[in-house]
């Protein structure tokens, strides 16, 4: 048993430890679903309390951005071991170009969260603007 728990504990370190040169990524990316997570909850209250009427949170929608965090994860960590293992020949930065692209529409939605809570037709703008140029990125590649 005990030579059993030390293969099982000496894999696992193994895995972890490939897998620290991805950390950062995964950690923004996670950053950026908590920041929008937090500020949508923020802007749900400030639209309920505007109009009036009962606010709470729902489960089922805590439950996605839970599910969003640990795909957008996995995702991350896929990309980055096809970056490091299968296709290192050909640099194509799958998992920072992944990362980025979440990030940017957690950043999106962030601004729209900011201009409901807020009120301001900067984050407004802000959200417009960073709308178009994802866009117009996406479109370039």
């Amino acid at each position: 048993m005990v030579a059993l728990f030390k293969y099982v504990s000496g894999c696992m370190a193994a895995l972890v430890a490939m897998l620290c040169p991805v950390s950062p990524l995964v950690t923004a990316a996670l950053l950026f679903i908590a920041i929008d997570f937090v500020t949508g909850i923020a802007a749900s209250r400030a639209v309920a309390r505007r109009e009036g009427s009962e606010w709470r949170i729902e489960s089922r929608k805590a439950w996605r951005t839970v599910f969003k965090a640990g795909f957008v994860a996995l995702a991350i960590v896929m990309m980055w071991v096809i970056d490091s293992a299968i296709l290192d020949f050909m640099h194509l930065n799958l998992a920072k170009l992944f990362t980025g692209f979440v990030c940017g529409v957690e950043l999106w939605s962030f601004l729209e969260n900011a201009a409901a809570i807020s009120g301001s037709p900067l984050f407004e703008l802000m959200g417009r603007w960073v709308k178009r140029r994802m866009g117009e990125e996406v479109m370039d590649e």
